[in-house]
């Protein structure tokens, strides 16, 4: 860990503004710069003189928290099933951030396409490991290409016929003319735990675990 300074990685964008409250709400205050939108800043000291918290990427939370540069993390499972790593403990469903991860496809193929006869299919996607246990799971050789963006342009310019991304209104694949034809998981953000500093740091981290879910059992109350 860096230091001796326990650090909660949490992501950035929309699963922020959702998950904010909550670490509010578990007495967590971040100093003023943290709420700067020009500020440069990426590590964050709280009202809690042994936390800090870093901003990042939402995979690079994954990261962080695996390689043990951060003890805990704020991350969906979207990034935890693509990770799929031993050195993760995810103990905490924070009920934030919730979405599916679906298959879709152009509406015009949906008249006439079983997903159940699939037998070889290519799909976009930034979840190439998901994508591929998935549908190996039921016999179906997924060929994956692999983009961090703008996923549903791939059918129409004819980079494949599918896709697998996070879905919440369905609103981004109407506009593009797709349609989910099948849910592979249905997605919240998790607090993710590194497991050597769960054995070294027990008790520390334990206080954190249990106050956040303190919270999530009032605000559920």
């Amino acid at each position: 860990m860096a230091g001796d300074k326990m650090i909660m990685a949490v992501p950035k964008g929309r699963i922020l503004t959702e998950v904010m409250p909550l670490i509010h709400a578990a007495g967590i205050v971040p100093e003023p710069a943290f709420e700067d939108e020009a500020s440069r800043q990426l590590r964050f000291t709280t009202n809690h003189p042994e936390l800090d918290l870093i901003r990042v990427r939402s995979f690079d939370v994954v990261t962080f928290v695996a390689f043990g540069a951060a003890a805990m993390g704020i991350a969906g499972n979207d990034v935890l099933m693509e990770f799929d790593t031993r050195e993760i403990y995810a103990p905490l469903d924070l009920g934030v951030g919730r979405c599916r991860m679906s298959v879709a496809e152009p509406e015009e193929m949906v008249a006439d396409d079983d997903p159940r006869a699939w037998s070889h299919i290519r799909i976009a996607t930034k979840y190439p490991n998901v994508t591929q246990r998935h549908f190996a799971g039921r016999g179906v050789q997924a060929e994956c290409v692999r983009l961090n963006g703008a996923i549903e342009l791939a059918p129409k310019l004819g980079l494949c016929q599918r896709i697998v991304d996070l879905v919440s209104s369905g609103a981004t694949l109407k506009a593009n003319g797709l349609v989910e034809v099948e849910t592979i998981a249905e997605i919240t953000s998790r607090l993710a735990v590194n497991r050597t500093a769960w054995k070294t740091r027990p008790q520390a981290i334990g206080r954190w675990i249990e106050r956040l879910r303190a919270t999530l059992d009032a605000t559920a109350a």
